[in-house]
């Protein structure tokens, strides 16, 4: 019982960590990402910059870590779609991580441009516009549309299982159909992430985790339903 606790605070704690990390590195980005002068605002705020990624390494790593935690318990219930999740979050996590590829190489880009003093500027401009580019798409696809499938798989199994309460995996199949949609209307072009519409659909699967975590942190999963699965799980080998 005090290993499953002890596993359930960690995932809880990945959880968290995954949030934080992802907030700070977003707004840490702001200066290479966001005004028509970043070409020489992110060489001026390297070491923010830089800090942004290392944020989103935390972050890559936080996510891998849910995933793998939560597997020993997921599994017990449904082995198949607990493997999935862990697939799909590495898949996630790659995704993002060339997001900060992306970042970091316009860092560079940047840096070049300040010290050619005179440069030709459209050059420069195109190869940050294609950069830029490819943090966009990574920020889309990565933490909205893979996690909108990570969340629904771990959601249902917390659901069917009785792990943690059922409102906390409801929110968390409702905050996954929210964020996936997000992310195809974004593909689209229909809205922005970053707006209003975008805040309000990542809304429920961020309460979903927050809420997840700290449940996890105090009460841990549920022990009779762990022991009920794993008296199943040994009934069927016989």
């Amino acid at each position: 019982m005090n290993s499953n606790k002890k596993a359930a605070k960690i995932v809880g704690v990945l959880f968290l960590l995954a949030a934080v990390t992802a907030i700070t590195g977003l707004i840490l980005y702001d200066p290479i990402l966001k005004g028509p002068d970043y070409l020489i605002k992110g060489s001026e705020h390297a070491n923010q910059v830089t800090l942004g990624a290392l944020m989103e390494l935390i972050l890559v790593a936080s996510a891998i870590g849910t995933s793998t935690a939560m597997f020993p318990f997921l599994r017990k219930y449904n082995e198949t779609i607990a493997l999935w999740h862990v697939c799909f979050r590495f898949l996630e996590a790659v995704i993002i991580t060339v997001g900060v590829i992306s970042v970091l190489s316009l860092l560079t880009l940047s840096r070049e441009f300040v010290a050619a003093g005179a440069p030709d500027i459209a050059s420069f401009q195109t190869s940050g516009i294609v950069l830029k580019a490819i943090h966009d798409w990574t920020f889309m696809l990565g933490p909205n549309f893979m996690l909108g499938i990570n969340t629904m798989m771990y959601s249902y199994i917390l659901y069917k299982s009785k792990l943690v309460p059922r409102f906390i995996p409801i929110l968390g199949m409702t905050g996954a159909a929210l964020i996936f949609i997000c992310a195809l209307l974004v593909m689209f072009g229909v809205i922005q992430q970053v707006s209003f519409w975008g805040a309000v659909l990542a809304l429920p699967v961020f309460a979903n985790e927050m809420i997840l975590a700290v449940w996890l942190i105090v009460k841990g999963f549920n022990e009779s339903a762990l022991a009920s699965m794993s008296a199943k799980k040994k009934a069927t080998r016989y």
